[in-house]
């Protein structure tokens, strides 16, 4: 199956995790283009699948992500579609920690494409990312600076994404 993963991503956590999604499957003998949202984008009756990702900020995903998915909803509302986010909620344990919550923006993407999965994934973050006052906030809510990305969960789900692919081609 030929794939898409396209993201929207601001520092770069986002971007990483949809590189792994694309690795993983490409391990499971998909063919993959992983590309930026916020790019204009021909020929995309060509894929068989999506998946779509967004960097989460101020609780909601990013406008590049969203406005693709309104933008070419007849097409994903076609084919099969995973969504996923990337923030620091769970890394907080603040709003969208559990599986439940989705941030803003999503639930229309799923009733917009049929979207199978969302999966919250955890970011990074450095001193750099946020403004003067921002660092200060953060560190005062307990915020600590690093990668909190889990390897093992993102191929986990591409792993399990891998297997409903090869169900929807059999």
């Amino acid at each position: 199956m030929l794939v898409m993963i396209g993201y929207a991503s601001v520092h770069g956590s986002t971007e990483g995790i949809a590189r792994r999604l694309a690795d993983r499957l490409r391990a499971y003998g998909h063919s993959v283009d992983v590309r930026p949202l916020d790019k204009p984008m021909d020929a995309l009756v060509l894929y068989d699948a999506f998946i779509l990702g967004s960097a989460v900020h101020g609780g909601s995903w990013l406008r590049q992500a969203t406005g693709f998915a309104e933008r070419e909803a007849e097409i994903l509302s076609r084919r099969p579609v995973w969504l996923f986010s990337v923030g620091l909620a769970r890394v907080l344990g603040g709003r969208f920690a559990s599986a439940g919550d989705v941030p803003k923006g999503v639930p229309e993407v799923i009733r917009g494409t049929g979207a199978r999965d969302h999966h919250l994934f955890a970011g990074a973050i450095q001193p750099s990312h946020l403004p003067v006052f921002g660092r200060f906030l953060y560190k005062a809510m307990g915020g600590r600076y690093g990668d909190f990305r889990d390897w093992a969960e993102v191929d986990d789900w591409a792993e399990s994404i891998a297997a409903q692919l090869t169900m929807v081609t059999r």
